[in-house]
């Protein structure tokens, strides 16, 4: 007791009233507040872990037929140039070094590296084109493997988007929003779908990268996340060297019984947390524990190239046995694939051609080229091209003016462009030797069937058998989805 309080009684009687109800209230309110907390935890459970079947996806999907069973996304970040791959403009020619229309830009939003540059000249493809299979598909002379397969592609040269800038445009076409945070379409349908792979993830992510180092593009963890939704979800990244996957060797010394020994016991203790608590998270855990586990027995099969014929090797280019590299990770894929993954994410960077078109596009296109096409070949050969949608694309297109002044050919480039670009896809349901959508003479703005990332996330998920505007998850007190709402299923690229 204080000296004020022996002095003044009273005083000391009303302080230890307010220390009792302080100390009451602070105690009844712990036990409370955790009692409800568990309570609110295990009632998040129930409402996010609806019913589920046996190989994790949610009972009432998909919501119809797929056409598809698993998805491979070649996504090239730093944005492949239109103009110069796949949409040809006579009226590039014609207008080279010339200043582009001011009705063609009127309003639009470019990057900082072009918003204030007075002068926008007109620049003509680098690059030559030609038609290509009976579908007459006009493709670049950089791509010839690619247009060795442009019967079996679908390309939509009608995309866009509202994002300027990497980062918020790859967040926008992989996650549905700009702004970090939300579910990546893999976790997506993993969670909706489940994982029929039973010793690998749903969800594998792997990054490449020019050679040149020259774009600085960087692989997000959230290009990849789970957002809201449990993070056993989330994309697994393979690595580009060492052990694929961090912490899947045992230690020095412990054996493969001792170690499934210990996660035996460890399993044991969180179910009895998880029993307390009712935290999802736990449960994450419990099946990350397995997951690893297995993967220790499957990866090591999954990596070893061995069994490959020399003539399937020398189709994924010289780079294939390279680990890390573009054609290693697609072959990786198609193993991927065979093996039953749900969504395999490859991201390759390398596109960002602000002052370097002249000689890194060729480069570009010679690194990525072959395995991309030897994908599209590889799986048909083996039956799994009719159920695997194969994705190819950037965030954005390029503008078809130039970044710079004409007469510095040495740095010719061009920046960043969401108004119209083309991507490709195939298998999995696409309406093969089709080109979708248009844009205009100067390859600037989408003007024929315009196609919104949206609309993209849409088709894909209608593919695999899922209505978008019903796999949703309640998160604060609002139920989110990938394509927030908007989108429409573009109908007339289905077969």
């Amino acid at each position: 007791m204080s000296k004020s309080e022996i002095r003044n009684p009273k005083s000391a009687i009303e302080l230890t009233r307010r220390r009792l109800l302080g100390r009451g209230a602070t105690g009844l309110g712990v036990a409370a507040l955790s009692t409800l907390l568990a309570s609110e935890s295990r009632a998040a459970m129930s409402a996010s872990s609806p019913t589920r079947n046996a190989i994790g996806g949610l009972n009432d999907l998909p919501h119809y037929a797929a056409k598809a069973k698993r998805v491979i996304y070649m996504i090239q970040n730093g944005a492949p140039s239109h103009a110069d791959l796949f949409d040809f403009k006579p009226k590039l020619y014609e207008w080279h070094g010339r200043q582009i229309p001011d009705e063609v830009v009127a309003g639009k939003r470019f990057s900082t590296m072009t918003g204030g540059q007075k002068e926008r000249p007109v620049l003509a493809p680098i690059t030559k084109f030609a038609r290509y299979g009976e579908s007459g598909a006009t493709v670049c002379n950089f791509l010839p493997q690619t247009a060795s397969v442009a019967d079996d592609l679908c390309f939509i040269k009608s995309m866009h988007t509202t994002q300027v800038n990497h980062a918020p445009a790859i967040t926008f076409f992989l996650t549905g929003a700009e702004q970090a945070g939300r579910p990546a379409m893999g976790a997506w349908l993993t969670y909706g779908l489940g994982n029929p792979a039973d010793d690998l993830p749903g969800y594998v992510v792997m990054t490449s990268r020019d050679k040149e180092a020259s774009c600085g593009q960087i692989f997000y963890d959230f290009y990849w996340g789970s957002g809201f939704l449990p993070s056993k979800y989330q994309g697994v990244q393979f690595r580009g060297t060492g052990d694929p996957v961090l912490y899947l060797s045992n230690p020095e010394g412990m054996s493969r019984s001792v170690r499934r020994g210990i996660l035996d016991d460890l399993a044991k203790l969180n179910e009895m947390k998880l029993a307390d608590v009712g935290d999802p998270e736990i449960a994450t855990r419990i099946s990350q524990y397995e997951m690893a586990y297995k993967m220790q027995a499957s990866v090591p099969d999954l990596t070893d190239f061995s069994d490959e014929p020399q003539h399937i090797l020398d189709m994924y280019g010289p780079d294939v046995k390279r680990q890390g590299s573009y054609a290693y990770n697609c072959l990786m894929a198609r193993r991927l694939a065979e093996r039953g993954v749900r969504f395999v994410q490859l991201m390759h960077a390398g596109w960002d051609q602000h002052r370097n078109l002249n000689t890194q596009l060729k480069i570009q296109c010679e690194d990525t080229d072959a395995p991309s096409a030897a994908l599209v070949k590889d799986l048909k050969q083996r039956g799994l091209l009719e159920d695997t949608l194969v994705i190819w694309g950037g965030e954005f297109g390029r503008t078809p003016f130039l970044q710079g002044k004409i007469e510095n050919t040495k740095q010719w480039g061009r920046d960043h462009h969401p108004y119209a670009f083309t991507m490709w896809m195939a298998g999995g349901g696409i309406k093969p030797g089709t080109t979708y959508g248009e844009s205009d003479e100067f390859a600037h703005n989408a003007v024929v069937n315009p196609v919104h990332v949206h609309d993209f996330q849409a088709t894909v998920l209608h593919l695999m058998g899922i209505d978008h505007e019903r796999l949703t998850f309640k998160f604060q007190g609002r139920r989110f989805r990938l394509t927030d709402v908007h989108g429409h299923v573009v109908n007339d690229i289905l077969a």
